[in-house]
């Protein structure tokens, strides 16, 4: 029987996502890589349109479990090829580290994370906080709450919102925040604003940034922490897509993590957790 490997504690923050890579396949966080392979490889795909929303939208996320944790990285709906599932199972977290699809990479680097340093380890320096058992939109509110709550900013200033979630939004503006919201899809908010599609280019109108862990998948994570360090902004991200990778950024430009690893709130009505992890709080 092979034995669990046990929570470690919690490592220095990483320069890079290519040095937390390279650490992990250094064995600096848990047993090698090589060694762990991936049991089941999955997709979840969902689509939703909350009561009182005008607009909807959807979602589809590669999982790779490894023992008993559960690695994901969201994807642009129908982008992940079918045979990504099938290079996964049975694959070893080091190999798929170097997988030519960026969601398999993430997918895998976060199983590993999860399962050597679990949110729930004393190690990890997280804190849980609950979620009622509710509606998708309550959830969704309640977790918005959580997340906004990690940042700083005071009232009047503005924060750019990197991956737009109306809940986030409605959450900033009880608190008396400006926001530029920016997503790839582009688009306009729930209130009629203009959602624009390139975030590093509204960095310097900003005091803060909230960002979607998506933004390791479309490659400009490591810009905004960048830019976050060079200018001492805060950086919280919100993740489902890498929840246990983003931590490990914490004090290296990242101020602070909403950690939400599979499953999501939005796929069970019953009470949740999420891990909050730095913030002003």
């Amino acid at each position: 029987m092979t034995a669990r490997p046990g929570p470690l504690t919690a490592a220095p923050p990483c320069a890079s996502y290519e040095d937390l890579v390279d650490r992990v396949l250094d064995g600096a966080f848990g047993p090698d890589p090589r060694t762990q392979r991936i049991a089941v490889a999955f997709t979840t795909r969902q689509a939703v349109r909350h009561d009182g929303r005008s607009g909807g939208y959807r979602n589809e996320v590669l999982s790779l479990r490894l023992g008993e944790a559960v690695g994901s990285c969201a994807v642009e709906p129908g982008a992940l090829p079918d045979e990504a599932i099938d290079d996964c199972v049975g694959a070893d977290v080091a190999r798929l580290l170097r997988h030519e699809l960026t969601p398999v990479r993430i997918a895998a680097l976060d199983a590993y994370l999860l399962r050597t340093l679990p949110h729930t380890s004393p190690a990890s320096g997280a804190h849980p906080q609950p979620l009622a058992a509710g509606s998708s939109l309550e959830k969704s509110r309640a977790r918005a709450e959580a997340v906004t709550g990690l940042l700083g900013p005071a009232p009047g200033q503005t924060v750019l919102v990197v991956g737009v979630v109306n809940s986030l939004l409605e959450a900033l503006r009880s608190r008396g925040l400006g926001y530029v919201a920016c997503d790839l899809k582009g688009g306009t908010t729930e209130w009629g604003e203009p959602v624009v599609t390139d975030a590093l280019a509204q960095l310097d109108r900003c005091d803060a940034v909230l960002a979607s862990g998506m933004t390791l998948g479309n490659g400009s994570f490591e810009p905004l922490r960048e830019h976050a360090l060079r200018h001492g902004k805060p950086l919280v991200m919100f993740a489902q897509t890498g929840s246990a990778i983003l931590p490990r950024f914490l004090g290296a430009g990242v101020s602070a993590v909403c950690a939400e690893p599979y499953p999501f709130f939005w796929l069970d009505g019953g009470p949740g957790l999420i891990h909050c992890y730095g913030g002003s709080a």
